[in-house]
């Protein structure tokens, strides 16, 4: 053979050698791509065995039984088992937000209430005007939904209790730019975080109450998260009607309702002393 056509084989031996290793590393991307896939397969399956199946239905057994951990939180509680609409106002940490939902949401799903839903109302502040975030209506929102996903979560111990009752029509939530026009009618109406709304937006939310319905006002005076000079926020005109009425019960929560940890309620603290001492 010559030598000339010994190089040519073995050009041909090497080509078909790599041809070979790229188809190999081929089959070997495609299988490792395959491995993932299951491995990724395996992990949400065993996700979805510790949250369980999705749920539609609920019962008061499902949900956890919560204890007034402070005098005003039992004050707050029993204005609401006597069939008041409630303001709760005062320090943040005091739980005003989590025991407003589960007052809320423990009357949904109690069969003998009339009620049929808890609708959640925020204001969208510091971006009120909605289209300044990215997303849909609903990816907008979730920003501030996040607190009571969290709410939901400890509450009847699964993650996914909150998309689950908004899936089943059990909760609805709703910022005050979208709410005019609207009744509602058999349901909580749970107000968070007043203080960043101005009196017309609270004016309105007050307004779509219908029958059946009852409300639960929640906010801090000393909080806002307003930063246009014009605006005002209207939760302690709202505060005042509210004491003028026989319908509604207020109850302040202090300092010493401050149950969200020790550390938040010793800055609390200090915070509001150094504002009541006037300096800047």
């Amino acid at each position: 053979m010559s030598r000339k056509n010994r190089k040519a084989r073995r050009r041909d031996a090497q080509a078909d050698h790599n041809n070979f290793d790229q188809r190999g590393g081929s089959r070997r991307g495609r299988k490792n791509r395959n491995i993932e896939k299951e491995m990724s397969a395996i992990a949400f399956d065993q996700i979805t065995r510790q949250e369980g199946p999705k749920k539609k239905k609920w019962s008061l057994h499902d949900i956890v039984q919560i204890q007034p951990l402070t005098e005003v939180q039992r004050e707050f509680y029993q204005c609401y088992l006597q069939g008041d609409h409630v303001v709760g106002y005062g320090s943040a940490g005091t739980g005003k937000s989590f025991l407003g939902l589960f007052l809320g949401l423990r009357d949904v799903i109690d069969k003998d209430q009339p009620q049929k839903k808890v609708i959640i109302v925020r204001s969208v502040v510091p971006s009120r005007e909605m289209g300044h975030l990215p997303g849909t209506i609903d990816e907008k929102c979730e920003v501030y939904e996040m607190p009571y996903m969290d709410i939901c979560a400890e509450l009847f111990r699964k993650k996914s209790t909150y998309s689950d009752m908004k899936e089943a029509g059990l909760i609805e939530f709703l910022p005050t730019s979208f709410i005019r026009g609207s009744t509602w009618d058999d349901a909580i109406i749970v107000v968070d975080e007043a203080q960043n709304m101005t009196f017309h937006e609270l004016n309105s939310v007050l307004t779509r109450v219908g029958q059946n319905s009852r409300v639960i006002l929640l906010g801090d005076v000393r909080q806002t998260d307003f930063t246009k000079k014009h605006e005002v926020s209207g939760f302690a005109k709202a505060i005042q009607i509210a004491e003028d009425m026989d319908e509604f019960a207020t109850v302040e929560f202090g300092r010493n309702d401050i149950v969200r940890s020790a550390f938040v309620k010793s800055w609390i603290i200090a915070a509001e002393s150094f504002d009541d001492s006037g300096f800047q």
